[in-house]
């Protein structure tokens, strides 16, 4: 949640490792997040384009697919979980300060979660057990559940950026909450469409990228083509959708949060014809050295003339406002977030113009190997998008409300660091155990694919798994390797 882990003088020394632990837990959550809230959709799309078409490979891509995003819901709930209690546990002061005005948006997010359980849990059960028309219905609101959890957990963090729907009393306790005014802030728009693109972007390529792995070694079977194009066209689609989205948020920033968007562009004195910095670092003299100075592009590309006048760090106090090195942080990472949506759009232009042009995917081994990496980069973007967020607002938590001081908990500095130590820990067991459950899948997923016997020709996909009872030996059922018709149903490859 705030990653400029600085040590200062005047902060509690419980800071450091309050906020490294929070770091540490969101940072790894976050990995998993574009799975929880786009895989649903991406199997569905897959779903349903098997059952239109018939598509036995189709269908046997959506059931592995589900079963991943059976696997990393199960993983999430253990971070998420922690999240959730350590937002009490470390931050107790906004809690009990602020819970009754913006926790709405996590009981909204909790009761999506336990939605979105249940509709995984019958999506898994149906495969075999219900029919494929019902099947494939009953499924439908599963993409809406991972969209409204998303909704409570941006309606929550878009609140602590621009906090409203309430008034203060005479002790300074916020009183008369207006649920909708605390709900529908003025960031929440933006912050919402550009996380939600974000997701499907990244589940995609992520998505995408491992087939594309698949192909760079030699597997040009219609079972990795279909299982990149998919994906791979969906996160294209979406991809220049979110570069505008992204300036969109970027100049809603400028308007409503000035301090901030002088804290990602390193901008130290309010002037008009600002430079835009690549980089670079801010000093606390307010000098810039490094990067790549670009005369008068950030006054442009704020209000789109030279003359726009754009707010420095130096319009509030020193107190009020990031350090120059925080600053440093979250232009670093804006930057390397808007660097890597720039290449991203080239490579969808590069498969767009092939796929205009020849309609078929393109053959340069350099495509599928910037492909393979494009999922990596767009995890590491997520992460950068929140880096901005969260520390170029510092040091408020709830902004221009609540300095984050002012809410860390009281606990001793080694109690924290040793919290922090458990959590490392116990975050590497299960991610491990995330990556071993997942190399096991694909493991006997290929070996499936190399020895089991394939539907005859004529026989729709409903014949055999994943849809429909088992047929009886001999039954309908292709030749095993006997030849006597007693091999397993094409649904146990799955």
């Amino acid at each position: 949640m705030h990653l400029a882990v600085l040590l200062q003088a005047d902060v509690p020394a419980q800071m450091l490792p309050a906020r490294s632990l929070m770091a540490f837990t969101l940072g790894s959550h976050i990995v998993l997040v574009p799975l929880g809230v786009a895989m649903p959709l991406i199997t569905l799309i897959m779903h349903g384009y098997g059952l239109r078409r018939g598509d036995a490979t189709a269908l046997l891509l959506a059931r592995r697919w589900s079963a991943v995003m059976a696997v990393q819901f199960a993983i999430g709930v253990v971070t998420g979980t922690v999240l959730s209690f350590e937002f009490g546990l470390l931050w107790p002061g906004m809690m009990g300060r602020w819970g009754d005005v913006f926790g709405i948006g996590f009981g909204v997010e909790a009761w999506a979660f336990f939605l979105e359980a249940v509709l995984i849990a019958i999506y898994l059960y149906g495969w075999r057990r219900l029919p494929a028309r019902a099947h494939f219905l009953l499924a439908l609101p599963l993409p809406a559940a991972a969209l409204l959890g998303a909704f409570g957990i941006l309606a929550a963090n878009s609140w602590m950026n621009t906090p409203q729907g309430f008034t203060l009393d005479s002790a300074g306790n916020p009183v008369d909450v207006n649920v909708r005014q605390a709900v529908f802030t003025p960031m929440f728009g933006p912050q919402y469409w550009h996380f939600v693109v974000a997701m499907l972007v990244t589940a995609g390529y992520v998505v995408a990228g491992v087939y594309a792995t698949g192909w760079l070694r030699g597997r040009r079977d219609r079972y990795h083509r279909l299982g990149f194009t998919a994906p791979f066209t969906l996160a294209a689609v979406f991809t220049p959708v979110q570069f505008v989205l992204g300036d969109s948020i970027a100049r809603q920033v400028f308007h409503k949060q000035p301090v901030k968007f002088a804290a990602m562009e390193i901008v130290w004195k309010t002037d008009t014809h600002v430079p835009e910095y690549l980089f670079g670092r801010l000093h606390p003299d307010g000098t810039v050295t490094g990067g790549i100075r670009i005369p008068q592009l950030d006054s442009i590309l704020a209000g789109f003339r030279a003359d726009t006048r754009v707010t420095g760090l130096t319009s509030v106090s020193a107190s009020d406002r990031p350090t120059a090195a925080e600053a440093t942080i979250a232009h670093w990472a804006f930057d390397i977030m808007v660097g890597i949506g720039s290449v991203l759009v080239l490579l969808v232009l590069w498969y767009a113009l092939v796929w205009l042009r020849h309609r078929r995917l393109p053959a340069s081994p350099w495509f599928f190997r910037c492909a393979a990496l494009a999922g990596l980069a767009s995890v590491a973007a997520v992460e950068c998008g929140w880096i901005t967020t969260e520390v170029g607002r510092q040091p408020w938590i709830v902004y221009w409300n609540m300095r984050v001081a002012d809410a860390v908990t009281p606990t001793g500095a080694a109690g924290v660091w040793t919290m922090l130590a458990v959590v490392v820990t116990v975050y590497a067991v299960v991610f491990a155990s995330f990556l071993a459950v997942l190399l096991h899948m694909r493991a006997r997923w290929r070996l499936a694919d190399e020895t089991g016997p394939r539907p005859p020709a004529g026989h729709t996909p409903e014949t055999y798994a994943p849809y429909g009872p088992r047929p009886a030996a001999g039954v309908g059922q292709p030749p095993g390797p006997g030849g006597d018709g007693a091999g397993p149903p094409t649904g146990d490859r799955a």
